[in-house]
């Protein structure tokens, strides 16, 4: 009885139990916080290794689309950009060999892992924790396009200004990194599936409705960069081609190369099928011009143009000549109708205009200069590729893009980048 007496207030006292309580959930809470730093420090591993996984495979798909080694640029990125110490060699496949994108020659893979000893994880584990992260990038298409500006600074590199109607069935993209890249001002009215730039673009009224923005995107290639540079025919003895007003000529070629200094044409001029060099000169078109040729391709250019650029000569196609031109379907040229040598000065304009009976076919390719096209609501431009500098649309344009298969021309592949995986 003395004993209870005095172990009874013992039992009621309380004060006690929380120290009990505490020492039994200890452990519990000191686990639960060695995970949670553990998770944490996981979790900024995995995020680091997937954004440096995504780097590199965006550098080797972005190499791959300009024509570089996707695979020497996959392990720069990781070289530079690298924040952990991989304890395994990063897998770099071009094409991929697991995946959605296997096989795709267009597509690169990157897998990246490495061990990693956690600080409480490590004291149940028999082995450092591994960390791994994957990523898939390819260069993919993004529409067909039928104009191409290849300008690369901050300035506008498609214009389409005052009254302009420009109707394509087709895509405009430009190189420019201008904000906007494009310009749609004025009351010009822009139809077109879509528009991409490295730049930015602006959404306005003048695009109508089902117009695709593509801003930010790649840079596109120059399509023609193949192309051999222009070498004058020795002899060049086809002098200048002038042929005045209510004159008709028409122009053989019976080896299906003729080479001239200049054409002026006021008056009708039928051109035989071929290659036509003019050397140090201009080809201009009258007014009153009636042009006609089937399978031709006019090549601008000088035998002097390696030591003086400006003595390449430009494109002047005047708005009242009546102009029927299909370019050659065959050989080097196939679907060129006027290539303007790439030596050519920077800064230097061409026009092409035509009035509503006037029919063109083939692809302009003026690199360094800027190209102006104003057509007529009748003209026939239903197969027309652009590419130049710069692009400025008046007028009234009506672009289908619609090619013969057997006429050597055709709209143009452009390249995305994206992460797929």
């Amino acid at each position: 009885m003395i004993i209870r007496k005095l172990l009874r207030p013992l039992f009621a006292d309380r004060s006690g139990n929380a120290l009990v309580l505490v020492a039994f959930a200890l452990p519990a809470l000191i686990g639960a916080a060695g995970l949670g730093l553990d998770t944490v420090q996981w979790t900024l591993m995995q995020r680091q290794m997937q954004r440096e996984a995504d780097s590199a495979a965006l550098a080797g798909a972005f190499a791959r689309a300009q024509g570089a080694n996707a695979t020497t640029a996959a392990n720069a990125s990781l070289t530079r950009d690298s924040l952990l110490s991989l304890t395994q060699t990063p897998v770099i496949e071009r094409p991929p060999t697991a995946g959605s994108y296997t096989g795709n020659t267009e597509a690169i893979r990157v897998v990246l892992s490495t061990t990693k000893t956690l600080p409480f994880s490590n004291l149940f584990l028999r082995s450092p924790t591994t960390v791994r992260a994957e990523a898939t990038a390819a260069s993919l298409t993004n529409g067909t396009y039928c104009v191409i500006s290849l300008e690369s600074s901050s300035a506008a590199g498609i214009t389409m200004q005052g009254s302009a109607r420009v109707n394509m069935g087709c895509g405009l993209a430009t190189n420019s990194k201008g904000v906007p890249a494009v310009s749609a001002s004025g009351s010009s009215t822009v139809t077109t599936s879509h528009v991409a730039a490295v730049g930015g673009l602006r959404a306005t009224a003048n695009y109508t409705a089902g117009t695709v923005l593509i801003p930010y995107t790649i840079p596109q290639k120059d399509p023609y960069a193949s192309l051999p540079t222009p070498t004058v025919p020795s002899p060049c003895s086809g002098g200048q081609l002038s042929v005045g007003p209510n004159t008709t000529r028409n122009i053989t070629n019976p080896t299906g190369i003729a080479c001239y200094s200049d054409m002026n044409l006021k008056g009708t001029v039928n051109f035989a099928p071929g290659l036509y060099y003019i050397n140090g000169g201009s080809v201009t078109l009258g007014s009153q011009a009636v042009v006609n040729g089937t399978g031709v391709t006019f090549i601008l250019t000088s035998s002097t143009a390696a030591t003086n650029p400006s003595s390449i000569g430009s494109l002047s196609m005047n708005g009242g000549a009546t102009v029927h031109l299909s370019a050659t379907t065959t050989g080097t040229y196939a679907g060129l109708l006027f290539y303007q040598d790439r030596r050519a000065a920077a800064g230097g304009a061409n026009t092409v205009n035509g009035n509503s009976s006037s029919t063109l076919r083939g692809a302009f390719y003026f690199k360094s200069q800027d190209l102006s096209f104003s057509g007529d609501s009748g003209m026939t431009t239903d197969c027309v590729q652009m590419v130049s500098r710069r692009v400025t649309f008046t007028g009234n344009n009506s672009i289908v893009n619609t090619c013969p298969v057997d006429s050597g021309a055709h709209a143009f592949v452009g390249t995305r980048v994206y992460l797929v995986g």
